[in-house]
């Protein structure tokens, strides 16, 4: 049987907020094999019962199953659009498809008729309370539908008739505030009601205007907290009506006394109002609001990716300290908030101090979170047991102390809540090694705790930003991992935003540094473009196109992408790049003592990131049709290359660098002379056996290193590189009892103490880049860039490593890949699934002969054993 599966409107399921004419895409169904697409035909009406069409594709020949477009169909605002599709394969037509839906915000700005309404005035720059909003309005009839447009400067919560209007977290979260604000559209139909209502918002500082960043500021965007909102009622009389934030509302100060991302919330029940966002409530003793001029053409919608309470983990060990502290451990680092219980007279506290680990003692251990407080503070109304969580703030921790609480302390009244943006789960990645099982789960739970609305670099001390590099480093790991389209391109458009005049990208976005770290030791010296770091303005948007096959993002992104090359080019000395403050092979082992950077020369590091973004982009223009940029990229791509050989390569061979990083990009970044090739290789073999198989690397060569081995014979050597568990390595962290992947590869050393206090995140993702090796090679799921995002895929297992069993599963835009495989002696047994309406090549580098059943599929040429394939499962065995 034959079905166009779920549909997906711009890789979201039923978005709400969607403001540009979007792209669809359906998972095709079918318990045949060897599926391929010969046509589809796409409708859309405003009605769900498709009695009346806005559009509908006629019969379409094509093979295409994801990003189809309704071309001609002018969406209007505030309109919910049904959709169905069917398909067939040239012997069989689907039915129609379940229908799917999306919802339009507001397409232009003109259409906002609010404004910002705050209940804090300038005077209030320097505090982080929250505040209450609200306004009561009457609905005059019976509600058809409701839907509320809103954001804030600061964080939000939105209320109508005393019930929150969505399972959203710190909203709108955190863009470049004066040039990119998000804002949220809900259905709100079911909480609005004929006769008296009443919405209410609760703010807080958040990013907006509370302390944030190295120089210790705040107010980075402005000084006081606000909201915009505007809820649009129909009647079913087919009427409408608009209530908006205006000098209508009225404000007051909340029970949120203070709250801030890196200090934490205090709370005093006491101070709640009962009922303050219901119709009921009595609210003649609030004060007019203050009118906020804002710029409303920066408004952006949010159809997805919004921050949510996502995972639950109960509390596991309550320890009594040798300093006799109470202690609960969750048994697992993460980010986001505790929830407790607690029962008590009016005016007792709650106080939990936040924290990752214990000391070689035992011990509470807050030195490396370092100015961060992490503290909440809850003071009791003292009625009847009471509930709280924290409302504009969150923590990075495994552990709490429980440094206030009445009465008897028990596990089963503390519950921590992993809050992160919401993508859906992609990958999976199991095997017969526990370690790198749990290396795995560490991997993936670092991607949790750092993509809170921006891929920070840590959650936990008072740092917490969007480090460039980082997320560069990770982002193919996580686009295995996840559905990251939506997170990443929300974040590229403030990476474009924040960008110099020139082209230059900043070291973090959203941008707090430039111009307020002076005094920085550090960031003192130059404020954006390093290399490895701002090349994430080039490399992500190519990552999302291999994952996704997807040329809008990089039609979106070219203007950022085609300034930051050239820049490199306008500031590049003689062809060789290295700018101001670079960061080079970040906290390598092989750094000078007291120093964080590597030993690799950061002109070498940073001029091979040169040619591999320009490279990138020579070819993303050629994707776009853009002949005359390609063309032109090409021929820089091919001088920087030039430049680099003659510049870091003797006439012999020898790199003028002699370190594990400068060999692995060399080779990775394909820098190495034919003729060099097999010599840089030895030399890197012979640098890993110098230091008994480990690596030095930081974060430059970290992400490459065994990609460098196994693309280059040598994949034994790359196995015994990740599975090396004593320091350094990536399971000498999970041997040490880690759940995330650690800033160092020695955070707690041997003995137990710590490496310095003063940068030693215990929830740090860059080093679990290793997770994209783990399915681009011991599963072998490649991406082919020729027909990019999976819509062909190379299917290249590498079995080694003492592994017994892997299996692998990603979630592509058409369906499932799945590669499982086990050995039973010398031999291997594989099975795989391919989507429909997708092909596959299988590779056996390693097979000497494939079971008999099988020959007849393969063929023999330089890259091994090679099998062409459709959609459907396939097994079988070979010989090694």
């Amino acid at each position: 049987m034959l079905l166009a599966g779920r549909i997906t409107v711009d890789y979201l399921v039923n978005p709400i907020g969607i403001t540009k004419l979007p792209q669809f895409g359906w998972i095709i169904e079918s318990d045949k094999s060897n599926v391929m697409q010969k046509t589809y035909r796409l409708q859309m009406s405003c009605d769900s019962d498709f009695q009346s069409l806005v559009f509908d594709s006629g019969v379409v020949e094509s093979d295409l199953s994801a990003h189809v477009t309704a071309e001609g169909l002018k969406l209007s605002s505030s309109t919910t659009y049904y959709l169905r599709v069917k398909i067939s394969d040239g012997t069989e037509e689907s039915g129609w498809s379940r229908t799917a839906f999306f919802t339009t915000a507001l397409l232009n700005h003109e259409e906002w008729k609010g404004q910002f309404v705050s209940a804090e005035t300038k005077a209030d720059a320097d505090n982080s309370k929250g505040t209450y909003l609200r306004r009561q309005f009457h609905a005059k009839s019976d509600i058809a539908s409701a839907v509320v447009y809103s954001t804030a400067l600061g964080l939000y919560k939105l209320y109508i008739n005393g019930n929150k209007v969505s399972e959203a977290e710190l909203a709108p979260g955190w863009t470049s505030y004066r040039k990119h604000l998000l804002y949220q559209t809900y259905d709100v139909t079911g909480l609005v009601q004929r006769g008296e209502n009443a919405v209410g918002a609760m703010l807080g500082a958040g990013w907006f205007k509370g302390l944030m960043g190295f120089a210790g500021l705040r107010n980075h965007y402005g000084e006081q907290t606000a909201l915009l909102c505007q809820l649009e009622i129909t009647y079913t009389d087919g009427s409408k009506e608009v209530v908006v934030t205006d000098q209508a509302w009225k404000g007051a100060d909340c029970p949120v006394l203070f709250s801030e991302i890196y200090d934490g919330e205090v709370y005093d029940a006491r101070l709640e109002e009962a009922g303050w966002n219901s119709p009921e409530y009595d609210d003649a003793a609030w004060k007019p609001v203050e009118i906020v001029d804002y710029d409303k053409s920066v408004l952006t919608s949010q159809a997805g990716g919004k921050v949510k309470e996502l995972d639950r983990i109960p509390a596991k060990e309550l320890i009594i300290t040798p300093q006799g502290d109470t202690v609960i451990n969750f048994g697992q680092n993460l980010t986001g908030w505790v929830h407790f219980k607690v029962k008590g007279q009016a005016g007792e506290r709650v106080v939990l101090n936040h924290f990752e680990v214990l000391d070689a003692e035992g011990n509470v251990y807050l030195d490396n979170i370092r100015k961060a407080k992490q503290m909440v503070t809850y003071t009791l109304k003292g009625e009847a047991e009471e509930a709280y969580h924290p409302h504009f703030t969150f923590q990075g921790f495994q552990y709490i102390k429980v440094a206030e609480y009445p009465g008897e302390v028990k596990l089963e009244n503390f519950e921590a809540v992993a809050v992160h943006s919401d993508m859906a789960p992609t990958g999976t990645f199991e095997c017969s090694n526990k370690d790198i099982n749990q290396l795995q789960h560490n991997i993936l739970w670092g991607m949790k705790g750092n993509f809170v609305d921006i891929p920070t670099d840590c959650p936990q001390r008072d740092e917490r930003l969007g480090w460039t590099g980082d997320a560069q480093i990770f982002c193919r790991t996580a686009s295995y991992l996840m559905n990251t389209y939506t997170f990443f391109s929300k974040w590229l458009k403030d990476v474009s935003a924040d960008q110099t005049p020139e082209g230059g990208v900043p070291h973090v976005v959203p941008d707090i540094v430039s111009g307020k770290a002076d005094d920085d030791w550090l960031l003192g010296q130059g404020s954006h473009s390093a290399a490895a770091w701002a090349d994430v303005a080039v490399i992500m948007p190519w990552t999302l196109y291999l994952t996704f096959g997807d040329t809008k993002i990089l039609e979106e992104q070219y203007d950022s992408m085609k300034a930051w090359i050239d820049f490199m080019q306008q500031h590049a000395e003689n062809g060789i790049w290295n700018y101001k403050l670079q960061f080079g092979d970040w906290v390598a082992l092989d750094a000078k003592e007291g120093s964080y950077f590597g030993a690799t020369p950061n002109d070498l590091v940073a001029t091979a990131y040169y040619a591999y973004s320009t490279e990138l982009f020579s070819k993303i223009a050629k994707v776009l049709g853009k002949e005359n940029d390609h063309t032109k990229y090409s021929n820089l791509y091919r001088e920087v290359v030039e430049t680099f050989q003659n510049e870091f390569f003797t006439r012999t061979g020898r790199m003028a660098a002699r370190t594990q990083t400068a060999h692995i990009i060399a080779l990775y970044f394909n820098l190495v002379p034919d003729e060099f090739r097999e010599r840089t290789i030895r030399t890197l073999i012979e640098l890993l056996e110098e230091n008994d198989g480990h690596l030095v690397t930081g974060f430059v060569g970290t992400p490459y290193f065994c990609h460098a081995l196994s693309q280059n014979g040598h994949l034994k050597e790359a196995y015994e590189l990740l599975l090396k568990d004593d320091f350094p390595s990536w399971l000498y962290q999970v041997k040490a009892g880690a759940t995330t992947v650690w800033e160092h590869w020695d955070g707690i050393k041997p003995d137990g103490t710590m490496w310095s206090p003063d940068m030693n995140s215990f929830n740090h993702y860059a080093y679990g880049a290793i997770g994209e090796w783990l399915y681009r090679v011991v599963a072998g799921i490649e991406a082919d860039e020729n027909k990019a995002g999976y819509k062909h895929t190379i299917i290249q297992p590498h079995v080694g490593g003492g592994l017994e069993y892997v299996n692998a599963k990603y979630s592509s835009v058409y369906g499932d890949i799945t590669v499982s495989w086990k050995m039973e002696g010398n031999t291997v047994h594989i099975e795989t699934t391919i989507p429909h309406n997708t092909t596959a090549t299988i590779i056996l580098d390693q097979a000497k002969s494939v079971a008999a059943a099988h020959e007849n599929q393969f063929v023999s040429n330089e890259k091994g054993l090679t099998a062409h394939v459709g959609s459907g499962k396939h097994s079988f065995s070979y010989s090694i």
